[in-house]
């Protein structure tokens, strides 16, 4: 049952697959690889709404800890999964694309060193110098006791997270999305039970707190890793993952890194970006920052969605890099932007015109509403533009051109940083720091599509 399942899932005619890939109608090829991926996205989203019911239950201080970790925990799933998850995915496809499976095999061997280093390296900067990151946020005392010990077990299992993304990004290069779509929404799952069940207690299990999902969170991820680790060793897909006779080459990781090193710029900016406009809104009081806080929750669910569609066009792009043809890859990367903007523009229309519709979900305070409600008519109608330009980002990565929508990102810190620090120095007011929000989005999505529109993409000459 399991290879008759590994079969259907990309195995069975990996030529046919390979040649709709380049071939193909763009955007029946695209939603039909988008959308498994969207799925394990919003079952991470699910996730994190089960995580923070659980440690609302044990009080106000875990609560206020977990908001201290939370920044730096998703730049984790944010640099491994969608920025060097991104380059992994783009060599391989690239080389897929020109038919060269021996150096699609090699990239596999030198992805996985690429994460196990960065897991290594991500858990030591933040059991070292952790609790100095969440006091400069503001933690004190209990909360910040609890957010160090919290974080300690977390970032202690940050390797499985690196490995866990890149493992699943070498798949997705081959074109197969089924595979890692289906183990990351099994891996969800299982973390979901596991958090509940460690930090609350269940029968004989005695409750842990804000450690037991933390070990929840690693236990879960270590099983999602030792499923990829089988199916690539196994030779269950396209490629086989051959762990002796290792011979490391520098022009590989060069392949990688020239795009997931550059794109792993993009998730920086944007934690950055919103630590910033977090603090300066905290100066106009709680029911401000609590109104942005309920906007700023729905911008985190609009990310899965440009995710999974940008995350499938970038096999699509690479393929068609890898094989020559340059303007195939361009339509790609325009479709998948476009059904990107078309997408989140339905969300911000929705918003826009009912706010009530999602701010209630949060908060019955009218002071609150009254502030979330002016967030999301203010914001709304730039979100088409925050899905073009997170689309255009990974198609991007396909094409190994990152450089562009990474500046466009610094575009868009740079503004929000220093509009917002003009605004804090001439009593801005919630609107205008909201107002801020949406520029700054509008500029994001404008700057990518011009870069993409300028910077060439040189296809690989065909043999």
């Amino acid at each position: 049952m399991g290879s008759t399942c590994c079969q259907d899932a990309g195995m069975s005619t990996p030529h046919t697959d390979l040649q709709r890939m380049l071939h193909g109608p763009i955007l029946p090829t695209l939603l039909r690889l988008a959308a498994p991926n969207v799925l394990a996205m919003v079952m991470t989203v699910l996730v994190g709404i089960a995580e923070t019911y659980y440690v609302g239950r044990l009080g106000i201080a875990p609560l206020a800890a977990m908001a201290l970790v939370f920044p730096f925990a998703m730049l984790t799933q944010m640099m491994s999964a969608g920025a060097m998850g991104g380059g992994v995915s783009a060599a391989i496809s690239r080389a897929l694309g020109a038919s060269d499976l021996p150096r699609a095999q090699t990239l596999l061997q030198h992805a996985l060193v690429i994460g196990v280093g960065a897991g290594l390296v991500y858990s030591a900067i933040f059991l070292i110098w952790g609790p100095g990151f969440y006091s400069a946020l503001g933690g004190k005392g209990a909360v910040l006791s609890e957010a160090v010990r919290y974080a300690q077990v977390l970032f202690a299992g940050a390797l499985f997270v690196w490995l866990i993304n890149t493992l699943a990004s070498v798949v997705r290069g081959t074109g197969n999305m089924r595979v890692p779509s289906v183990a990351l929404v099994l891996t969800a799952a299982l973390q979901i039970a596991l958090g509940g069940m460690l930090s609350l207690g269940a029968g004989p299990i005695p409750a842990m707190g804000m450690v037991g999902v933390a070990w929840g969170h690693i236990i879960a991820t270590a099983t999602g890793v030792s499923f990829f680790l089988w199916y690539l060793i196994a030779g269950q897909g396209r490629l086989s993952l051959q762990l002796r006779g290792m011979q490391l080459q520098r022009s590989m990781f060069a392949d990688i890194l020239k795009v997931g090193a550059i794109a792993c710029l993009s998730p920086v900016q944007s934690v950055l970006a919103i630590l910033i406009f977090t603090g300066m809104l905290a100066q106009l009081g709680t029911e401000a920052l609590a109104g942005y806080g309920i906007g700023q929750r729905l911008e985190f669910l609009l990310i899965p969605i440009a995710f999974g569609i940008g995350v499938a066009s970038v096999p699509m792009v690479g393929m068609a890099m890898g094989a020559g043809n340059a303007a195939r890859a361009r339509r790609v990367a325009w479709v998948a932007g476009g059904v990107s903007a078309f997408n989140l523009g339905l969300i911000g229309a929705v918003v826009t015109l009912g706010p009530d519709l999602w701010a209630r979900l949060f908060s019955q305070d009218p002071a609150v509403l009254g502030y979330a409600r002016q967030y999301l008519v203010t914001a709304g109608p730039a979100f088409p533009f925050f899905g073009l330009g997170l689309t255009l980002y990974f198609a991007s990565q396909g094409a190994g051109q990152v450089i562009g929508p990474v500046l466009a990102g610094t575009v868009r810190l740079v503004v929000v940083a220093g509009a917002g620090y003009w605004l804090a120095q001439h009593q801005g007011t919630a609107d205008n720091f909201y107002g801020l929000v949406a520029i700054a989005m509008v500029l994001y999505g404008a700057v990518t599509a011009l870069a993409v529109k300028v910077t060439p993409w040189v296809a690989a000459k065909k043999a």
